[in-house]
């Protein structure tokens, strides 16, 4: 038998206007300025609902990004059948995204939602897929023989992806040519 859930059945307006509005306000002031019941007063619901619906306000926002109310950036890399030039330009794509101050706050904010709560940190890696991606799309590179067998995925994609947070975590401008250094090094 299933439990049931207690309290109010939850209401899918109410819902789509506590998302849409913890969207909004995550972009306009970033994590640490969002607050439960500053959503709950422009949602128009009462705090106790979020709550009843959400565990806290990483959960929430977990939600939004999850049902792709965050990140308004392509994360899949091109496939033009050369690994080095689409790596480039999906790094240069990334750097000028987070360049722009308001995005790099919402990045510096996700990572703090998944520093926060460890399953949101997975299902934040699951959901955006940017490590499947990158994996399968170097996988099909070496498979191609555009990269040695052997070349270590993992590290690679490690590499890609720890490059963008700390670029973004250190709030300068990506360098000139600095996402074609990146590659040159990581995949001679």
């Amino acid at each position: 038998m299933a439990e049931r859930r207690r309290g109010a059945a939850r209401s899918e307006s109410a819902r789509i206007a506590v998302l849409e509005t913890t969207a909004a306000l995550f972009a306009e002031r970033g994590y640490d300025h969002l607050t439960i019941e500053g959503i709950a007063a422009e949602a128009g619901v009462a705090k106790q609902t979020i709550y009843r619906w959400w565990k806290s306000k990483s959960e929430l926002v977990a939600e939004c990004l999850f049902e792709g109310r965050l990140l308004p950036v392509d994360l899949v890399p091109p496939d033009s059948g050369d690994i080095r030039n689409d790596l480039t330009t999906w790094l240069d794509a990334l750097f000028r995204f987070t360049d722009a101050p308001e995005n790099g706050g919402l990045v510096r904010s996700l990572v703090i939602v998944a520093a926060e709560n460890e399953s949101v940190g997975r299902q934040l890696d699951a959901s955006l897929g940017v490590s499947t991606l990158l994996t399968t799309r170097l996988g099909a590179a070496t498979k191609a023989g555009d990269l040695p067998a052997g070349t270590p995925l993992k590290e690679v994609v490690d590499t890609l992806i720890g490059a963008v947070l700390v670029h973004v975590l250190q709030r300068t401008p990506a360098a000139p040519g600095a996402a074609k250094r990146l590659v040159s090094l990581l995949l001679p």
